[in-house]
């Protein structure tokens, strides 16, 4: 068999036309239909990632910009009674939620128990606190877990549509009794294409996994250490007013 014929048998047992070119399209649409499942649903899955990273991205952008521009006012030295009574109709995501939870917290008590003891009130401050703290990371870490699976899974998922198309291929080879190269390449490289695509999706979910989950983490250090040192501030105003009471 001369070299044209053993191309011609390769290109027939990849599905190809004769003399037609090998690219990436070509490899999809003559790869096996399970192949060509795991292909699309690896590049969903990689869409998927790259719009919650792009949310992702905005929503922390967007939180740290309420932060800072909540902290300049709260260290600007105004009235807390002031601040709340601005910023609580319409929480900014961060520290001024914490914030406005304190101090609901704080003014509830202090109306009730005007003419008893502020035992307990500190404590009940630093549970809503982190209360408050837990429920914003757990805003800022939604949608990571998706990140992590898919790093996770698509090389596995993209080795299976690997193995899957080496089957087919050598499916191929015994019917046509053919084992030459051109024979062989073009099943092996669509098998391999489905590996491509599975690191494709996994190695930029990995990535940006391991970014946003550490900006989510200086995030929630930036609201532990507001939640400290508001909670500081409070229990001073706890022991005023409690020394208030006793003298009066």
């Amino acid at each position: 068999m001369n070299p044209a014929d053993i191309a011609a048998t390769g290109a027939a047992a990849a599905g190809l036309a004769p003399g037609s070119e090998i690219t990436l399209w070509s490899m999809f649409w003559s790869a096996h239909i399970v192949v060509k499942i795991v292909m699309i649903g690896l590049l969903a899955a990689s869409v998927w990632c790259w719009a919650i990273v792009v949310n992702k991205v905005l929503q922390l952008r967007r939180t740290q910009k309420a932060m800072n521009q909540f902290e300049d006012a709260f260290w600007s030295g105004a009235s807390l009674d002031d601040l709340y009574q601005t910023v609580s109709q319409r929480p900014a995501p961060g520290t001024a939620t914490l914030f406005v939870a304190a101090m609901r917290e704080w003014r509830r008590s202090a109306s009730t128990a005007a003419h008893s003891s502020f035992m307990g009130l500190q404590a009940r401050i630093e549970k809503v606190l982190d209360v408050s703290i837990a429920r914003e990371v757990e805003k800022l870490e939604s949608n990571l877990l998706v990140l992590a699976t898919v790093a996770s899974a698509s090389p596995f998922i993209g080795l299976f549509g690997t193995v899957w198309g080496i089957m087919s291929s050598f499916r191929s080879i015994a019917a046509s009794r053919n084992t030459s190269l051109a024979v062989v390449a073009p099943g092996i490289a669509e098998a391999l294409f489905a590996t491509a695509i599975g690191l494709f999706a996994a190695i930029p979910a990995l990535i940006a996994y391991n970014k946003l989950q550490g900006d989510v983490a200086k995030k929630q250090a930036q609201l532990e250490g507001f939640a400290d040192e508001f909670s500081s501030i409070l229990s001073r105003q706890i022991d005023q007013r409690a020394a208030h009471d006793q003298a009066a």
